[in-house]
């Protein structure tokens, strides 16, 4: 399933094609689904509990989307001028291959040869803006006829094994957390009515799931990422983000969000007792729909948990398998054995 999702096109605001690979997967293993006006994805696992007037929901969110670009016009040499959707280094950008819209046209952004550089822009990073595609085509009806402004793009990359339990491919963040979700919800039922809201455009400012957070009003909610993994060697001592196999990530405080810590805690617990092992993401790293869920209705207590993910927002990124499923193990552990009295929450 990671497979697929990875190679799916889905930049934030067109994550159709990964939606449908998910209602795929999902049929049959869930109540019901729907789709609301944003495009998330809201599916319902009813518990295994009953006779409570009102059963508990746990909200378990995975956001869709990836980072990638759009087009904004064709030159008149039919080079595409592009924005990025999300947030995307400019280092990483020139000579990449790209593919673009509904028929995935395929191109390259575009890099001047080292030998027309001047000393000084060898020094520079080119930014976005000064960058553009190369699709093949030298007129500009040309490169509008085949890629039309406003047309989605994402890095043309393919999912594929590195090396024993370790995997390469694309949009893992948050691929993976979409998942681990289809996974979980294979595995259940479970004692609280589930909502698994497969979210969109977390990239660009967690817009669907503030909508998701205000539609279904859970109890608590877990946030399932793919997180940043920062674990290459240096040139003097810092403390990584996560680690690859280090095991899944708990977050306490990141860019938008400070975790309720006895849920917290509850999580690191359930992972000692169950033997998994676990890390605490560095604090004040990064961002999750965490954020927008957390602050919806009257507010929930969410926890994201995630895997370490090397080069995120890039090309190509890095994960291992044992991570993935680790996480998965925890969040399925966290879903059986909490209770009422942990869903009531108080700092």
């Amino acid at each position: 399933m990671l497979e697929k999702l990875s190679n799916a096109f889905g930049p934030s605001g067109c994550e159709h094609e990964v939606r449908e690979l998910v209602i795929e997967a999902i049929k049959g293993r869930v109540d019901s689904y729907r789709v609301d006006h944003l495009g998330n994805l809201l599916a319902f696992k009813r518990g295994a509990k009953s006779g409570a007037a009102r059963r508990p929901t746990i909200m378990i969110a995975a956001h869709m989307d990836e980072v990638g670009f759009m087009i904004t016009r064709a030159d008149a040499d039919g080079f595409l001028h592009f924005t990025n959707v999300g947030g995307i280094d400019a280092r990483v950008l020139p000579t990449k291959r790209v593919k673009i819209g509904p028929k995935r046209i395929q191109g390259i952004i575009i890099s001047p040869p080292v030998h027309v550089l001047s000393a000084e822009k060898r020094k520079k990073v080119t930014p976005a803006s000064e960058l553009v595609i190369d699709i093949g085509v030298t007129k500009k009806e040309a490169a509008e006829s085949k890629c039309p402004k406003g047309s989605y793009a994402t890095f043309e990359t393919t999912y594929r094994k590195l090396g024993r339990g370790v995997v390469c491919g694309k949009a893992f963040d948050d691929r993976v957390g979409c998942a681990m979700l289809i996974e979980l919800l294979e595995r259940g039922p479970y004692p609280f009515d589930i909502c698994a809201a497969f979210t969109t455009m977390e990239e660009v400012g967690l817009r669907g799931a503030k909508v998701a957070g205000y539609e279904v009003k859970p109890d608590i909610a877990f946030v399932l990422e793919g997180t940043i993994c920062e674990d290459s060697p240096k040139d003097r001592e810092t403390c990584p983000v996560t680690k690859l196999g280090d095991g899944p990530a708990i977050t306490l405080v990141d860019g938008n969000t400070i975790v309720n810590r006895k849920l917290a805690q509850f999580a690191l617990s359930r992972a000692e007792a169950c033997g998994i092992p676990c890390q605490i993401k560095r604090p004040g790293v990064g961002g999750t729909d965490a954020g927008a869920i957390q602050h919806s209705g009257s507010g929930v207590p969410t926890l994201p948990i995630s895997v370490p993910v090397r080069y995120i927002h890039s090309p190509a990124s890095v994960l291992s398998l044992k991570d993935m499923k680790q996480t998965v193990d925890l969040v399925e552990d966290l879903v059986r054995n909490i209770t009422p009295q942990a869903i009531k929450v108080k700092v």
